[in-house]
């Protein structure tokens, strides 16, 4: 069963960047698609970003496009999400999730599994 582990939120300044990582144990992370979320208090679960099992492809929120990269070693079994010029609206609990590579991409939380239990980003203005 695969466990994820997410790191590396903290308060920053808006304009900052900071690097999440998300760590799968349990079974190897080149087997899954790696998928990106936020939630931010009275609002649902959003997608963020994704990767392909090889890192080919990747998918990305319209909100985060061109601020926002992630990216996956699987060597160290661990995916980033690199988040630059972060702004207020960016704060949230950022989780990352599963699904198995050889289903189609998908923006929905509902289709990912094995959610870690999240960290927390904090942008102030």
């Amino acid at each position: 069963q695969v466990q994820l582990v997410e790191s590396g939120g903290e308060l920053v300044q808006a304009g900052g960047s900071l690097r999440l990582s998300c760590v799968v144990s349990g079974r190897t992370a080149s087997s899954y698609r790696m998928g990106w979320f936020r939630q931010a208090p009275g609002k649902e679960r959003e997608f963020v970003a994704s990767i392909s099992g090889s890192g080919s492809a990747t998918y990305y929120a319209d909100s985060v496009r061109g601020r926002f990269t992630i990216s996956r070693d699987d060597a160290k079994n661990t995916v980033y999400l690199q988040m630059n010029s972060l702004k207020p609206d960016d704060a949230a609990v950022y989780y990352c999730a599963v699904r198995p590579k050889w289903l189609s991409p998908s923006r929905s939380p509902a289709d990912f599994s094995s959610w870690g239990q999240g960290t927390q980003v904090t942008v102030s203005s």
